[in-house]
């Protein structure tokens, strides 16, 4: 498979944020989106998971044998870790799994990410980085071919971004794309660069 996003321009507000972005990331490719703040990183994300309509361009996954729509072959991170304080951390991820359509071992998941000793606790009583990790193991429980990670190194100590690390390794094993916004170093092996403090229009194919 291969993401190709076309000339890419999009408002928010009626002010222009992104004009003429393009982007191509290959199977097992990476790509990491970065600028200033306000320079478009999360709108970047947001129009590729179809969130919002962009003025004009286009997205589209070439090479997908699944009959669905792009829109359903992404998954967003985004900076809100959406934790219900009321449910317990398991329910929370059986949520998000089943509003993702998603058929992922649920205690696999929160295991894989270093939760699963706590998995009854409220979601009201998790640590910042705790949030982070069960937002880690909604891509686990409930696979799909794009990762797009806005800021996912957000509240993580060393431990939690060697986790991320090599969750995107895996993901990028298997064949899966990941577009992450980032003011951080993400260490990428072989991924491009799209940075948007110079309205660049293209990013070579990682």
């Amino acid at each position: 498979m291969r993401l190709v996003a076309e000339a890419l321009t999009v408002a928010r507000g009626g002010c222009p944020i992104l004009d003429g972005v393009s982007l191509a990331v290959e199977e097992g490719g990476a790509l990491a989106v970065v600028g200033p703040n306000g320079a478009g990183k999360s709108t970047l994300l947001r129009t590729l998971a179809g969130l919002l309509k962009p003025l004009s361009g286009s997205v589209r996954l070439e090479g997908d044998e699944e009959d669905a729509p792009v829109r359903e072959r992404m998954h967003l991170l985004g900076h809100l870790d959406a934790v219900k304080a009321g449910l317990s951390v398991e329910r929370n991820l059986a949520f998000a799994r089943d509003v993702l359509g998603g058929e992922g071992d649920l205690a696999e998941a929160l295991t894989r990410v270093g939760l699963g000793a706590i998995a009854d606790l409220p979601g009201g009583a998790l640590s910042a980085g705790q949030r982070r990790r069960l937002a880690l193991a909604r891509l686990i429980a409930a696979p799909r071919p794009v990762w797009l990670l806005d800021e996912p190194t957000a509240a993580l100590d060393a431990a939690g971004q060697a986790l991320l690390a090599a969750l995107v390794a895996e993901h990028r094993g298997r064949g899966g794309m990941v577009i992450a916004a980032t003011h951080a170093e993400l260490g990428f092996e072989g991924g491009a660069t799209l940075d948007l403090s110079r309205r660049a229009r293209a990013a070579a194919p990682a």
